[in-house]
């Protein structure tokens, strides 16, 4: 992938198409289409206003007036006929009609003024949308372009085009990084925000192995992960490049919400479609006014003028731009705040959707188990049970013991001594010496295979609580003594239940849980969160089968990490993959990316394209009820000049609107 252009991308097209981006536009500093527009009505105002007063011949004045319509017209001609030489009759075509049209009856100045405020309203349509897209293109200069490289025991600045794989770079305070990679010195806290959109900075550190890390990139610990275009604290950190330039996670970032204009939502399908059929059905109505004098009692001119009007009121340039502006926006405001949304149709889809389904694991949980319950029996205390399951536990590389052994030494106080002769009966538990004597740990199943006393009635039954709860448990026994039980459980993140509840009052109607746990840990973690319901003991399979049903029910969106649930993800209304930032298949599998490995920008997410959504369907109203009172207005009456005037502050309206996506921002309120 080609790195995009740092001071912005070269704008191609307007709102309507027109390719401006030729010499004209580059001599006039890019902004031909308003220097045009200026242009004409200034010559219009010196034809027509030259003449009345005295001060310009007219003469002169008509051919100020003829100016006026070289200028406003240029563009609009342009566009008019590379779209008829592709078969189509577009809205540009409708305006210089109806400008000649004007001309044709000898109404110069009404023509000039319809290309006038047709080019004006084009011009600042251009600049509003400019200033969305620009929202995106800004993303590219958060990236320095130069970098503090150390090569050979020498430091040299070079470009960060130049950097390679394996450079190290060093950043100083309050610098911005200029690469993606990882820490192999230094400490300091990194403001990610324009990453992954975390509101607080994140703590760095260096990585234990850094040939472990360099071999491994896909498994590098966020603590020691850093990001090309975040800023950098008061520390100094050496980091060690892991992407170059065009391949940083900014850069396909930038890529992927610039390819995301192009990705047509319906409702602008279906503005397109009902265009191609509208434009048409106006232009015949256009010629049926013509003859209106058949049947009328008026003249054959009065009845060409009318038919004029209808062209230019009947234009629907407002509901062409409604919704292109909307989406342009939410997903340029959606950027800034650490989502990538790839395209309307999952903007509009996402806010659309009244049910989420969530996986557990890593999603609404932490994705590693922690020690929760611990359960003594008998005589044994607390600490007796956690040094003798963390000494045998530790000389085992389950996820499961090497939680056991974390949070133990946590509580503990002493130092835990060694077991030796350590052995693992899969499936069941694990043994080894300690202190002289065989201990065993492990499920209730083992110790009816092993010699020895059987699980006392009163601690299986505190088992059985304990699993009811959704904690994995673990019968500790050392000799012929039973010690107790220790409970681990994945933990649901603390923002979890918060973030339920923000999406709550948002108006998600229905959200639950799909996991491959069993039914008593998906239960524990759903209701511990705030969830409607859980569905537990899934494979792969069954849980693309389950999204199939909720979709077929109405539509639901699937949060998940990308990885693992990418099916499910890809049968769901819209796919939503957290922790992208660190995650290549992540940013590619999903419709919608949460940068950061946080729910926390969920509810921001789903309110972004509520608001987008509620905005196109504002637009679109507007947009076609201007037309629908000016088509009539115009069939009684009503003169070119006020049908521009109300056709072309429509379409500002309409783009302004939509610019109100730029400044969004979720409400936090949640329930009591």
């Amino acid at each position: 992938m080609t790195s995009p252009n740092k001071h912005g991308h070269d704008r191609k097209e307007t709102s309507h198409g027109h390719a401006h981006d030729g010499w004209l536009n580059q001599l006039l500093g890019g902004r031909a289409e308003l220097v045009f527009a200026l242009a004409c009505g200034t010559c219009l105002l010196v034809g027509w206003l030259g003449p009345r007063l005295g001060f310009v011949p007219e003469n002169t004045g008509f051919l100020f007036l003829l100016a006026s319509y070289g200028f406003g017209g240029y563009f609009t001609l342009r566009e008019a006929v590379s779209s008829i030489f592709k078969g189509k009759f577009q809205i540009d075509f409708l305006m210089l009609v109806a400008a000649t049209g004007a001309a044709i009856l000898g109404e110069w100045a009404e023509g000039a003024f319809l290309l006038f405020l047709f080019a004006i309203g084009h011009a600042l349509e251009s600049y509003a949308m400019a200033r969305a897209r620009n929202a995106i293109s800004a993303l590219a200069d958060l990236t320095p372009e130069t970098a503090l490289v150390r090569r050979c025991a020498q430091t040299e600045t070079v470009s960060i085009d130049d950097l390679v794989v394996g450079d190290i770079v060093i950043v100083r305070s309050n610098e911005r990084l200029p690469a993606d990679g990882f820490v192999i010195a230094g400490t300091s806290t990194v403001n990610q925000a324009p990453i992954t959109g975390e509101s607080a900075p994140v703590d760095k550190q260096p990585v234990d192995d850094t040939e472990t890390a360099a071999a491994n990139t896909g498994n590098i610990k966020s603590e020691n992960r850093v990001f090309a275009g975040s800023i950098n604290g008061s520390g100094s950190l050496d980091i060690q490049v892991t992407r170059l330039s065009g391949e940083t996670t900014l850069a396909r970032v930038v890529a992927m919400v610039s390819e995301a204009e192009t990705r047509q939502s319906p409702t602008q399908n279906f503005t397109k479609q009902f265009e191609r059929i509208f434009v048409p059905l106006v232009i015949l109505l256009a010629l049926v006014t013509s003859l209106g004098f058949l049947v009328l009692d008026e003249a054959p001119s009065d009845s060409f003028y009318r038919a004029m009007a209808v062209l230019v009121a009947a234009s629907p340039c407002a509901l062409a731009i409604a919704t292109p502006s909307a989406i342009l926006s939410g997903v340029a405001r959606a950027a800034r705040g650490g989502v990538l949304i790839k395209g309307g149709a999952p903007l509009e889809a996402l806010g659309r959707v009244d049910a989420i389904a969530f996986d557990k694991t890593g999603t609404l949980t932490e994705g590693e188990p922690r020690l929760v319950d611990i359960a003594p029996y008998g005589d044994a205390t607390e600490a007796e049970l956690l040094t003798v399951s963390a000494a045998v536990e530790a000389l085992s590389d389950h996820p499961l013991a090497q939680a056991v052994v974390r949070d133990a030494r946590t509580r503990l106080d002493t130092v835990i001594g060694a077991a030796t002769d350590f052995s693992s009966v899969t499936g069941r538990g694990v043994s080894a010496k300690f202190e002289g004597k065989t201990v065993h740990i492990g499920k209730s199943a083992l110790f009816d295979e092993v010699d020895g006393p059987s699980v006392p009635s009163d601690l299986a039954s505190r088992v059985t609580e304990m699993a009811a709860q959704g904690r994995t448990t673990m019968i500790v026994r050392q000799g012929d003594r039973y010690l107790g039980a220790i409970g681990l459980m994945d933990t649901p993140r603390e923002s979890a239940k918060t973030v339920i509840a923000r999406l709550r009052n948002i108006g998600v109607t229905r959200m639950m849980m799909i996991s491959g746990d069993n039914q008593n840990v998906a239960d524990a973690v759903a209701r511990s969160v705030g969830l409607d319901e859980a569905f537990g003991d899934l494979m792969p399979d069954d849980k693309v089968t389950r999204i199939k049903a909720l979709k077929a029910e109405g539509g639901v969106a699937m949060v998940g990490d990308g990885v693992n649930d990418a099916p499910a993800m890809a049968n769901a209304t819209v796919g939503i993959a957290m922790g992208a930032a660190g995650s290549d298949v992540a940013l590619e599998t999903a419709d919608i990316a949460l940068m950061a490995d946080d729910l926390e920008t969920l509810p921001f997410a789903v309110g972004l394209s509520r608001a987008t959504r509620r905005i196109i369907r504002q637009n679109l109203w507007a947009s076609l009820g201007v037309v629908a009172f000016l088509v009539p207005a115009t069939l009684l009456g009503l003169g070119i000049g006020p049908a521009v005037i109300a056709h072309e502050g429509s379409t500002l309206i309409v783009v302004l609107n939509a610019l109100r996506l730029l400044a969004f921002k979720e409400r936090k309120e949640t329930e009591a």
